[in-house]
């Protein structure tokens, strides 16, 4: 073990030998156990702990927190219940609550949780950004113009470490969604000391490893399935997943598994290890598939566990961190003139960065009847998670439904009550509720098949459809989108440019919805695009995966070899 936290564990270990009846010390263990990515030496540390002082809230807290990272969700939320209890007037508990019910499925407890969290510390940022952040995703779109305002000033003002994956639902600017990175990025900088350097290379097939919490059935085990399936014929390149999540038995975990020269299994290790098993794996050029997003393990990445690390898919923006020397892109998703917005050199690759798995196939739907959808009418669809539709995408939405008569609105089920406030939200706008159909979500396989009873795919802004958007192009779907300023706002927008669809990409909401409105009304101009999607699909360069591999190799390639002739990362193409 090294750095600030190790040498933090090593203090309190040996502090809880010398002073076994040292509840607090004991607490303080299971957190910074907890803060190392071990949570059972966490458990271990908080049962200790409340075995001296049965039922104290600070222990029952730390031991919650571990069950959640062990994703023993109800476990976890038995305990921060507890430790609420006790502690009712503790906002830290309160959000860890939140955290809990929130993976347990108890969206609306969740909700107010952090509700209480902000209620004890309005002034947090940390706070107000994930009761943001839940509220999005609820569709409860209560003060949030003033949430968003609170927190986008404490970015300004440099306050809070702000969850940049949050942050990019937000409308905000690249530079704002820069300094949020950096402050995250600062704050694990402060804990982490990175490892010894590792020795250069000097040749043979270029090691790449692979970080993700997502190597199995999740959109990145999705997306970059058939991909790794096409490295792997390669001989210039040796693939390493190292797995933040547990074998869910899927056939795509599968698919990884035999694609990869080896996968290891990560999951619940703590941060040192992680890092000691990409090291001991002599990786050269590592590949964070998680980012800022939740599961993700930047701590580990901080440890310098490879000699170049690179920022790629899964997070769309920068990472803001010192640690991460390149970020894998196109020129259409992350433009020259906004490269000053980022915080790695950019490798670009000469097609869309987002690969895909083109092995999968659409099936047959069920009868449009048997998806809630009527028999008759044009059926505009937005399978986007929750917290992408906000006020402004619904209102473009509605006011397409308005002005195409007899047309639906085929949407994803959100969670806790947010049908049902989406539904009000049209009754407030003058459409009528039963015209959004809500689709459960579904095995993959099924749910790509009901892509062949949408007619146009209407994206959301400013956080864009990604995986989904694949999905929807690969099935045949027309997608409309209005690229933004962002990397999270320009990737449906890429996927259309590489595609040869750039008349889908349009300048602002009055051409989306004037679009949206045309192609509703004109059901001959909806079947041309159609026939131009299954021409474009079957000829364009987006979905050939043995060519992406391609670009791809020679793109870690030519990191490797920088690295090994003593060059700094440079933004190259």
């Amino acid at each position: 073990m090294t750095g600030a936290i190790p040498t933090a564990l090593s203090r309190l270990r040996a502090e809880v030998a010398r002073q076994p009846q040292d509840f607090i010390a004991w607490v303080m263990l299971a957190e910074a156990e907890l803060d190392h990515g071990d949570s059972a030496a966490g458990i271990a540390a908080a049962q200790r702990a409340l075995a001296l002082r049965p039922e104290h809230p600070e222990a029952l807290a730390r031991l919650g927190r571990a069950y959640w990272m062990r994703k023993r969700h109800a476990e976890a939320v038995q305990c921060l219940e507890r430790a609420a209890a006790q502690a009712p007037q503790h906002p830290g508990i309160a959000l860890w609550l939140g955290h809990a019910l929130e993976d347990a499925g108890r969206a609306e407890d969740a909700a107010r949780a952090y509700e209480q969290a902000y209620r004890l510390l309005p002034q947090q940022p940390m706070i107000a950004a994930h009761l943001l952040n839940w509220r999005r995703r609820l569709c409860d779109w209560r003060d949030l113009d003033a949430l968003s305002a609170q927190v986008r000033r404490a970015v300004a003002q440099g306050q809070g470490a702000i969850e940049p994956f949050a942050f990019l639902s937000e409308d905000a600017a690249p530079a704002e969604q820069l300094a949020c990175a950096r402050l995250r990025a600062r704050e694990i900088a402060a804990q982490v000391r990175p490892l010894p350097p590792a020795a250069p290379l000097a040749g043979g097939p270029v090691r790449l490893g692979f970080l993700s919490n997502g190597f199995g059935n999740h959109p990145t085990g999705l997306l970059t399935v058939r991909l790794f399936e096409e490295l792997r014929r390669r001989d210039e390149v040796e693939i390493h997943l190292f797995a933040l999540n547990g074998d869910d038995g899927s056939p795509i975990r599968q698919r990884l598994h035999a694609a990869a020269h080896g996968l290891h299994e990560v999951a619940g290790q703590s941060h040192a290890h992680i890092a000691g098993a990409i090291r001991q794996a002599a990786v050269e050029v590592l590949f964070d598939l998680r980012g800022w997003g939740g599961g993700g393990a930047p701590e580990v990445l901080a440890m310098r566990p490879a000699l170049v690390q690179v920022n790629w898919l899964a997070y769309p923006g920068t990472s803001g961190a010192p640690w991460i020397d390149y970020v894998l892109a196109d020129r259409f998703v992350l433009p020259e003139a906004r490269r000053a917005h980022h915080s790695e050199a950019v490798a670009w690759l000469p097609r869309c960065f987002q690969p895909s798995d083109t092995a999968r196939t659409v099936e047959a739907p069920p009868p449009r009847e048997e998806c809630g959808l009527p028999a008759q009418g044009v059926v505009f669809a937005c399978f986007n998670n929750s917290y992408k539709i906000n006020p402004r995408s619904f209102s473009r939405m509605l006011a397409i439904l308005a002005r195409v008569p007899g047309s639906v609105l085929w949407l994803l089920s959100g969670p806790g009550q947010a049908d049902a406030r989406l539904r009000e939200q049209a009754r407030r706008g003058g459409v009528d509720p039963a015209r959004l159909v809500f689709m459960r979500k579904l095995p993959h396989a099924q749910y790509l098949a009901r892509y062949r009873h949408a007619d146009l795919f209407l994206d959301t802004h400013p956080y864009n459809a990604h995986t989904t958007a694949s999905d929807a192009l690969w099935a045949g779907c027309p997608l409309l989108t209005c690229p933004g300023e962002t990397f999270a706002a320009r990737v449906a927008g890429s996927l259309n440019h590489h595609l040869g669809m750039e008349a889908m990409n349009v300048a602002d909401d009055a051409a989306f919805v004037a679009r949206a409105v045309a192609l509703g009304n004109d059901a001959d101009a909806l079947a041309a695009l159609k026939a131009r999607l299954a021409e474009r699909r079957a000829q364009a360069g987006l979905f050939d995966m043995a060519g992406f591999a391609g670009d791809f190799a020679a793109v870690a390639r030519a990191m490797a070899q920088r690295h090994r002739a003593g060059l700094a990362p440079a933004a190259f193409a």
